[in-house]
């Protein structure tokens, strides 16, 4: 069975290790000071104390409104079993493992295990993890919609992500993006379903479908981890059971807010600089969508560096020559603050939830076996 929630303490300690935090900073101050360098004669550094000081305050308070919603949902989602520091916590934690974690890796590998060090127990942990996931992907799949419908021609209109690096004429045809954001689309789409359906609807045939596909010959040496994950997907679906109609539409809502204001952000930003349209704000916002899938395939901690350039290429149409001050800005407001916390607050919580003493009714050490999981 599962041995997350029997996990060897340093084990935990060396995934959020603090130290982490250089590599990502080194890389993306790397690359953001080639970017100037490259790009210093063409920036209106005398025009800079002409920037929209609204425009950043309004960026500041989008970004505050954010994290206070992602701290809100998952004290919400838990029904409140979290209380307003936990919550706080397990956030700046999981922002943490996210910012020292390539792009496609995430900070979600080890939220199960911030959960249960904060008194919940494995099966709901591993349940709230995979909610969190699930509302996440829907907020992805309703907006790539609207984008696809309101904005399809535009936001694939071709330009250079070669020239954002190297300053160069070389051609990049922008189909690949298109083609790239229309098979992530399908596969987040396909993969939230099969997830929801073994979530709420029928756990036990999605683990015997994992049990079969690896019966296969080529394929038998990952049975057991797929009998794993069917059994973790059973305990997570028995304890999210219960919920009504009212909860998923404040989770749902309040998620649909979190990653509006995410994506705003980059909206005020270049705001400051330049004038913009109602219409270029939507082309914009269009655009982060498709922005966030991209991102998906940095290999890099946090998408350090490749995401300024990134970008660079997404955003220079509408900010011009204040594209880089601009994308600095982004990543100071949104990645560098949380390599920060995590090297303040993980100690803390380390003490917090390593050395504390275990408390009367705390099922957050439960040890799961396939027979406990029969007996649920």
């Amino acid at each position: 069975m599962s041995d997350i929630n029997t996990q060897d303490n340093s084990k935990v300690l060396k995934s959020l290790n603090p130290t982490k935090i250089f590599i990502p900073i080194l890389i993306s101050l790397v690359i953001t000071g080639y970017l100037f360098y490259q790009d210093a004669g063409q920036i209106p550094w005398g025009k800079l104390k002409e920037a929209s000081l609204l425009w950043l305050i309004l960026a500041v308070v989008t970004l505050i409104i954010r994290d206070v919603l992602y701290i809100y949902r998952i004290r919400y989602i838990t029904h409140k079993n979290l209380s307003w520091t936990s919550s706080f916590y397990s956030i700046m934690l999981w922002e943490f493992s996210s910012a020292i974690s390539p792009s496609a890796v995430g900070g979600t590998a080890l939220a199960t295990v911030v959960l249960m060090k904060e008194g919940l127990s494995f099966g709901k942990s591993m349940a709230y993890v995979m909610t969190t996931a699930i509302l996440d992907n829907l907020f992805f799949l309703v907006a790539g919609a609207i984008v696809m419908v309101l904005y399809y021609s535009g936001i694939f209109d071709p330009f250079n992500l070669f020239v954002a690096i190297s300053g160069a004429g070389a051609t990049m045809d922008w189909q690949y993006v298109r083609y790239m954001f229309l098979i992530s689309y399908g596969l987040i789409g396909g993969y939230t379903l099969f997830m929801t359906y073994g979530l709420f609807v029928n756990p036990r045939m999605v683990k015997w479908l994992f049990v079969k596909i690896t019966s296969l010959r080529w394929l038998r040496r990952f049975q057991p981890m797929a009998e794993k994950q069917g059994n973790e997907l059973i305990l997570a679906s028995k304890a999210i059971k219960g919920t009504n109609f009212m909860y998923w539409f404040r989770a749902i809502g309040t998620t649909f807010l979190i990653w509006s204001a995410r994506y705003l952000i980059v909206n005020c930003l270049i705001a400051a600089f330049v004038s913009l349209s109602p219409s270029a704000h939507g082309f914009i916002f269009s655009r982060h969508v498709i922005l966030w899938v991209v991102l998906l395939i940095g290999i890099t901690p946090g998408a350090a560096g490749f995401a300024e350039i990134a970008f660079k290429a997404f955003f220079q149409q509408f900010a011009g020559a204040f594209v880089l001050i601009a994308a600095l800005i982004w990543r100071i407001a949104t990645f560098y603050p949380y390599l920060l916390f995590g090297a303040i607050f993980l100690p803390r919580w380390i003490r917090r939830v390593f050395f504390k003493a275990k408390e009367p009714g705390d099922d957050s050490s439960e040890v799961l076996t396939p027979q406990s999981i029969q007996h649920r």
